[in-house]
């Protein structure tokens, strides 16, 4: 009989067929985690990153997409269209936040979104960016087709979160969000993590 074994979730799975329009998204943590999981990024399996500090929760269902990579195109791109100064990406694959209207129980999942903008933020000068999607096929957000249709009290949801949920109160935030960005740039921010992963790891 054949082996069968699990794709390692960032290199083993594809972006999609229709990427950056539809992308595929392995989901690690959803808004009722305590703790962060993420990728293990020899394994292929979640781990517990650490314990959610204070109240803060993520409020939307959170991963990445599969096969690419922050690197120096994204950052070369965050440094152009911010005005920064942009040291490097994060070296890690590309965030993408996910609404939905249902909800799903656990991480380690594999879902389509379609991407409507994102978010660029800076971690100590590196390119962190958020690209922020609806899942395919969604009843309710499937009516929002670019940022620009989000009420502004959930973008302000997701700015306080990636702003404030590595830190203590009385610590300084080295996160910065410098532009929250429509569906169009998402499309390019997308091509360039998929062109960095490319590019470093010869796929």
């Amino acid at each position: 009989m054949k082996h069968q074994h699990k794709a390692h979730p960032w290199h083993g799975i594809s972006p999609g067929d229709n990427a950056p329009i539809i992308v595929t998204a392995f989901i690690e943590i959803v808004p009722s985690d305590t703790v962060k999981y993420e990728i293990d990024k020899d394994s292929g399996y979640l781990k517990i990153d650490r314990p959610q500090k204070f109240s803060n929760m993520i409020p939307t269902l959170y991963g990445f997409i599969p096969r690419t990579y922050c690197a120096e195109k994204i950052a070369d791109f965050a440094a152009k269209k911010s005005g920064k100064e942009v040291t490097k990406g994060d070296g890690d694959p590309l965030d993408i936040c996910v609404l939905s209207e249902r909800t799903v129980s656990h991480g380690d999942i594999l879902l389509q979104a379609i991407p409507i903008g994102g978010f660029r933020l800076l971690d100590g000068g590196e390119a962190d960016d958020k690209i922020i999607a609806v899942m395919k096929g969604d009843e309710f957000y499937r009516q929002w087709n670019d940022v620009s249709d989000c009420p502004e009290s959930y973008i302000n949801r997701l700015k306080h979160y990636f702003l404030t949920y590595k830190h203590l109160p009385s610590e300084k935030s080295i996160c910065e969000i410098t532009d929250v960005y429509g569906r169009e740039e998402a499309h390019e921010v997308i091509e360039h993590a998929m062109n960095d992963y490319s590019h470093h790891f010869k796929f």
